[in-house]
């Protein structure tokens, strides 16, 4: 289990704006009487003291800034498309030591599981894995994504780091400047078709019907999930094509 200490020196920096192309404004669309990223937040309120919601400076992200004032959540102005600048100043601008565990998430993944959250950070804690990662590739549905990793190789990266494409993707340039390694969990089934992210409005339909069969509630966990979707499976044949568009 994560003790109270370990705790201490965990960062979950939250990547959210307002201008995304695809689906404008989606972080904070309605969803269960709250909106996208309450949701999330709700859902990771376990973490609450560990999270930094890592929004831009371009002058549209006021909403963000308003709901993480109103919820007293931590946040950082930084760089539009330097996002691997914007999880550094916002590392450091909240204390981040040499020694600290980074955890990323993105703001379009309102069923995020904490439990499953709660062992990428266990694992980079008590493991010597320089990156552990559940994400694309694992089995697991998209839109559960977290990766752990050490604030002394963001740092590092983000010193090193030049080409636009490791500018904008915080990970992707990791291993080109240090020998780390890497865990990755895995599923164990093939459950990658499932769509649990919001980048277009039909996962936004799909989302709220997930949300709508259980009536709304915000506690339900990945293995209830599971069992419920794999009964169900018009719930995530709403949004499947999306998947062939943004592969």
């Amino acid at each position: 289990m994560i003790t109270t200490t370990s705790m201490e020196n965990v960062q979950i920096i939250i990547q959210a704006r307002m201008t995304s192309t695809r689906l404008p404004g989606k972080v904070l669309m309605p969803l269960c009487n709250s909106t996208v990223l309450e949701v999330m937040l709700e859902r990771l309120k376990k973490f609450k003291s560990q999270i930094i919601i890592a929004t831009t400076n371009d002058g549209s992200e006021s909403p963000i800034v308003a709901l993480c004032q109103k919820k007293n959540i931590k946040y950082y102005q930084g760089s539009t498309d330097d996002v691997l600048a914007r999880y550094y100043e916002a590392a450091v601008c909240f204390g981040a030591t040499s020694n600290t565990t980074v955890v990323r998430l993105t703001s379009d993944c309102p069923l995020i599981d904490a439990e499953l959250t709660q062992q990428v950070i266990e694992k980079h804690l008590h493991s010597g894995f320089d990156i552990v990662n559940l994400g694309p590739h694992s089995g697991y549905p998209r839109g559960l994504d977290c990766t752990a990793f050490s604030f002394s190789l963001l740092e590092k990266t983000h010193q090193l780091a030049t080409s636009k494409a490791d500018r904008e993707h915080v990970t992707l340039g990791m291993a080109k400047f240090s020998s780390i390694a890497t865990f990755s969990f895995a599923e164990g089934e093939s459950l990658e078709h499932w769509r649990l992210t919001l980048d277009e409005p039909d996962d936004y339909t799909a989302i709220k019907a997930i949300y709508a069969h259980f009536g709304n509630k915000l506690d339900f966990s990945y293995p209830e999930l599971k069992k419920q979707l794999k009964e169900k499976p018009a719930l995530t044949d709403i949004n499947k094509h999306v998947n062939q568009k943004t592969v």
